[in-house]
C-alpha cells in the first residue's frame, strides 16, 4: 500500500519559516519524481517544487524560488519543503506528490 504522510505545517509569521516533511511508504522513492503542490480554498492547485533524484535535479516555481528548497532522504523514504521567507500568499494547504499518489495535506497558514 502506498502511503505518503506529510507533517509540519503550522501557523506562523511574516517572514517566518517552516520545514514540511513528507514520510512514504509502498513504491521505490529513489526511483520517484516527488513533488510539492499547494491549494487556497477556492483556487487551483498550484505547483510549488519537484525533486528528480536519480536526476539530481529540483525545480521550482517562480513564486517560491530562491525561498524554498526541497530536498530528500532516501534512506528516510522522506521528502522535505524548506520554506523561508513565508507570506501570506503562501497560505495553503500543501501536498506531498509522487505521480499518481498523494498524500492527506498539511496546513501552513502565514498570517500578516
Amino acid at each position: 500500500e502506498v502511503q505518503l504522510v506529510e507533517s509540519g505545517g503550522g501557523l506562523v509569521q511574516t517572514g517566518e519559516s517552516l520545514k514540511l516533511s513528507c514520510v512514504t511508504s509502498g513504491f521505490a522513492f529513489s526511483d520517484a519524481a516527488m513533488s510539492w503542490v499547494r491549494q487556497t480554498p477556492g483556487k487551483e492547485l498550484e505547483w510549488v517544487a519537484s525533486t528528480y533524484e536519480y536526476l539530481e535535479t529540483k525545480f521550482y516555481a517562480d513564486s517560491v524560488r530562491g525561498r524554498f528548497t526541497i530536498s530528500t532522504d532516501s534512506a528516510k523514504n522522506t521528502v522535505y519543503l524548506q520554506m523561508n521567507g513565508l507570506k501570506p500568499g503562501d497560505t495553503a494547504v500543501y501536498y506531498c506528490n509522487a505521480g499518481a499518489y498523494w498524500g492527506q495535506g498539511t496546513q501552513v497558514t502565514v498570517s500578516s
